[in-house]
């Protein structure tokens, strides 16, 4: 098997990996905080919130648009990772990956539910409550960020 196939393999196994984790365990925690569970500590609680924006709470009632930036942001990083397979690194597909699922997993919650469900809240700052998605989000952007910077040093 070439190398182009292998690593469009590991893309697609990450990307769904994360996805299918991300929808199971935020679906989970719902339905455990709405069933009545309850988890706080000085760090860190459980409060689920409907957003329907998005980050910090921007682009509230924005259903529509931000769906199609999210179907445009997918459809970008597929492209570009296909086009670039071959010189780009496993660990650069598998931050990508990370990254996509928390795009397709916000992406789901606002066509299935038209919000984005959160629910962890951190006690210590003063900060958006947010999910799962957000957090590969993040991890995604911060890893990608790091490997670019990393390469061009050396």
């Amino acid at each position: 098997m070439s190398k182009k196939i292998s690593k469009i393999i590991y893309l697609i196994v990450c990307f769904v990996f994360f996805l299918i984790s991300d929808l199971y365990l935020s679906d989970l925690l719902v339905k455990n905080i709405t069933r009545g569970y309850a988890f706080s500590s000085n760090i860190i609680s459980l409060n689920y919130v409907k957003n329907t924006g998005a980050a910090f709470s921007i682009l509230n009632d924005s259903r529509e648009f931000l769906i199609i930036l999210s179907v445009v942001a997918l459809a970008a990083i597929f492209w570009y990772i296909l086009k670039h397979i071959k010189s780009i690194s496993m660990k650069a597909i598998f931050f990508v990956s990370i990254l996509a699922a928390g795009i397709a997993g916000n992406l789901h919650e606002r066509i299935i539910f038209g919000y984005v469900r959160d629910f962890f809240e951190l006690k210590f700052v003063d900060f958006p409550v947010f999910n799962i998605s957000d957090i590969f989000i993040n991890i995604g952007v911060l890893a990608l960020i790091i490997l670019i910077l990393l390469k061009k040093t050396r």
